[in-house]
């Protein structure tokens, strides 16, 4: 892992994110390059007259000023980052930037949603979740020292997440975090034990492992209601320090991982959060 991007936007969040991607850096002697996204409309920054000029650079000046006070912190001391800005106005453009710069890991600070707020608010990190082709590790607590030892893998273990679970397999063994799967066996989607053992033998030889059966008994089956309450139930019961789970794009998440499933996990989530596109 060499390059760590860091979506900021100079508030507690993005210092919490910076915290847990310097911890990261130090650990696997990688960069951090700070992104901010200044968000300014076509007319500021490509009308020539003086207004819509001082504009701009007024708003270059305080995004230098405050990452002046963002990067000034012991914890990234012996770490290198590179802070830039970028005009962008929608953060799915964040993927973009991540492949140009050979980005190897996203961090990003949330603050979550609740109630009437989720409703009429769009999160930016549900939107960087989304679309990233790149993984992604959401922050929404401070955390002074990140190092995770157990992870939650939630999996519907059908074809098209052979590829997700291989990454985060990657990505948890450079972490040394114990990678625990479970499937949630949802109670209008009831499947028997032979259904589902059938259903994740089939997924590790796709994936290629050496003793499919020996990996299927590594996996749970948990039932609830609902994905994200099964996630989190599950979660508590292991008292894991990370969850992590597949993402489809725009269309949510494989299988049952439907909807807004990833998102809410996101939003709701008091653990850190790491997704993988499918």
């Amino acid at each position: 892992m060499k390059k760590i991007l860091v979506p900021v936007d100079f508030s507690k969040y993005s210092d919490y994110a910076m915290e847990v991607a310097a911890g990261i850096a130090k650990k696997q002697n990688a960069e951090i390059i700070a992104l901010h996204m200044m968000g300014l409309s076509d007319a500021v920054v490509t009308k020539n007259e003086s207004r819509e000029v001082f504009e701009a650079m007024y708003y270059m000046r305080l995004a230098e000023t405050k990452f002046a006070e963002l990067l000034d912190k012991d914890y990234l001391e012996g770490v290198k980052v590179t802070d830039t800005v970028h005009n962008y106005t929608i953060f799915s453009e964040i993927n973009d930037v991540a492949k140009e710069m050979n980005i190897d890991l996203i961090v990003m600070g949330s603050h979550g949603s609740s109630g009437l707020k989720e409703v009429f608010v769009g999160s930016n990190t549900e939107k960087v979740v989304r679309t990233s082709e790149i993984p992604v590790l959401v922050i929404k607590h401070r955390h002074e020292k990140f190092n995770p030892k157990l992870g939650v893998f939630a999996c519907d273990f059908l074809e098209n997440s052979v590829g997700p679970y291989k990454r985060a397999k990657e990505v948890f063994e450079i972490f040394g975090i114990d990678m625990q799967m479970v499937y949630i066996n949802l109670a209008g989607d009831f499947r028997s034990t032979r259904e589902i053992e059938k259903r994740i033998l089939d997924f590790f030889k796709s994936a290629g492992e050496a003793n499919p059966l020996e990996s299927l008994n590594s996996v749970a089956h948990y039932n609830e209601y609902s994905v994200e309450a099964g996630i989190f139930g599950y979660s508590q019961i292991v008292n894991a320090d990370i969850i992590s789970l597949p993402t489809q794009g725009r269309q949510g998440l494989a299988h049952f991982f439907s909807g807004s499933i990833g998102e809410d996990v996101v939003n709701h989530s008091d653990l850190p959060v790491m997704t993988f596109k499918v």
